[in-house]
């Protein structure tokens, strides 16, 4: 008798068949890459996030230490990699992906991704993949070993030589190809860069690549060269409040555990900095985080806030994510409200012309984060921009409504693609009906800081900075 489909043989040795004879037993699934494939599939089974269903899997599995982090490379690099992978296994199976069966079409990406981006043997990944599959689907085995079997039979630059569209003739089917990113995401990226193909490659290069953990240092709380010993990380490059971490769980460190310090992208800090530290005129008591969920810039600004004597008032529209931002605040001078940030002027609780900073960091699309959120590249679609666009117009005007004259409003999206960045904070600031000046958003980084363009407005990039692709700008109501 065969055990049930999916359960993992518990005997390691040799079992008796009908005839008595002694046949072997399989050994236990690996278990790592097991996490991998249960993590993969249920990115594409449920829509789950990596970063959240990834976690659960690993601790049921009681994976620690190299098991745990090999499972993780697993799981992110087959989702960075995930469009090469598919071009690649539509090739070898002879008939498109997308009609190979869901389970055993994620094992074979796991598979795939062994034999093109690691060290693994040849042999190892194939009879690895197969035990997998043969765990999944028993009878598609034979098919997943020659497949792979053919997967192996080139490198990685000669499968992208066979199957991408030439350079000269298609570049950016070329580039999406050949680093794993959706063609109008690689067009998005190149007309941010000006059109420059090749910045473009290191940008798309750079978002295949594994990020370091950054943290932040809460001022007023802990110094950076403190939580950096206090982790085993170092100082970051730029912001004065990051430290990057090697690895490991950030949770686990006490400067963590007891609010000291959260985990939050360069990139983020500098942007909620450079609002609190661009200089102004009058009163500066008064700052709003107008879209606060999940509360790390919140976080940020309300421990410069404690420093300067003011208050930050958090408004996030979603239950979850303000119950969120107040646990991330605890103990600052953050008042947590749970409303739309549009309703400035509507609710006696966000009145007009009543703050002196204002942070607008809007929902977007997200593709400025693509190396930390792999799998939302190949989720978010052209269609996506119409309503998000809308959507940052109003908070942008709801924000221009709430400062006071001669108070700041820092515009922020995770997004390089103009639509998001320059074309909204214009026809926002245009629609807005009061008087807004640009200000110019370099002097208020990091002196130093190398590619920040010709201003006013500031995009910060991981092949550049290290940081996720921020957008910036800042706007002084007249």
């Amino acid at each position: 008798m065969t055990a049930p489909e999916g359960t993992r043989p518990t005997r390691s040795g040799p079992s008796t068949g009908r005839g008595g004879e002694r046949r072997p037993v399989r050994p236990p699934l690996d278990r790592p890459r097991r996490a991998a494939y249960e993590a993969v599939a249920a990115v594409h089974r449920d829509d789950a996030f990596a970063n959240l269903v990834l976690p659960t899997i690993l601790r049921e599995e009681a994976l620690v230490g190299r098991d745990a982090a090999f499972a993780t490379e697993l799981t992110y690099g087959t989702l960075r990699h995930l469009g090469t992978l598919d071009a690649i296994l539509t090739d070898a199976a002879g008939r498109d992906v997308a009609r190979i069966d869901p389970p055993v079409r994620d094992a074979l990406r796991l598979g795939a991704y062994q034999l093109l981006h690691t060290r693994v043997p040849a042999h190892a990944a194939v009879s690895s993949t197969v035990d997998l599959v043969r765990s999944v689907a028993p009878g598609a085995t034979g098919f997943a070993n020659a497949v792979l079997r053919e997967v192996s039979s080139r490198d990685v630059d000669a499968w992208v030589a066979k199957l991408a569209p030439p350079m000269e003739t298609d570049a950016v089917g070329h580039l999406a190809l050949a680093y794993s990113h959706p063609q109008w995401i690689v067009r998005a990226f190149s007309e941010a860069l000006g059109g420059d193909l090749g910045e473009t490659a290191r940008l798309l290069i750079e978002d295949n690549e594994r990020p370091p953990v950054h943290l932040c240092a809460r001022p007023g709380l802990i110094d950076p060269v403190e939580l950096a010993d206090q982790a085993g990380g170092a100082p970051g490059a730029f912001s004065p409040y990051a430290v990057y971490l090697p690895g490991g769980a950030p949770g686990d460190i006490p400067a963590v555990a007891d609010g000291r310090a959260h985990v939050q992208d360069e990139g983020s800090q500098l942007v909620a900095a450079a609002l609190a530290g661009a200089p102004l005129d009058g009163p500066d008591g008064r700052w709003l985080d107008l879209c606060a969920g999940p509360g790390g810039k919140a976080g940020l600004l309300g421990a410069l806030a404690a420093q300067r004597g003011a208050r930050v008032t958090a408004v996030e529209v979603a239950e979850h994510r303000a119950r969120l931002v107040a646990q991330a605040t605890r103990g600052l001078p953050v008042a947590v409200l749970t409303m739309d940030g549009r309703d400035v002027g509507g609710d006696p609780k966000l009145p007009e012309q009543h703050f002196d900073r204002v942070l607008v960091d809007a929902p977007c699309t997200g593709l400025g984060s693509l190396r930390r959120r792999p799998e939302s590249r190949w989720r978010r679609q052209p269609s996506d921009l119409p309503p998000l666009t809308r959507l940052q117009r109003e908070l942008l005007g709801a924000a221009l409504r709430a400062v006071r004259p001669g108070g700041l409003v820092a515009y922020v999206t995770c997004s390089p693609h103009t639509v998001e960045t320059h074309v909204t904070v214009t026809e926002a600031a245009r629609r807005s009906g009061v008087p807004v000046d640009f200000v110019d958003a370099r002097p208020l980084l990091p002196a130093g800081m190398p590619g920040l363009g010709d201003g006013p407005t500031v995009q910060l990039w991981p092949h550049r900075h290290g940081t996720d692709a921020m957008f910036l700008a800042v706007l002084r109501r007249g």
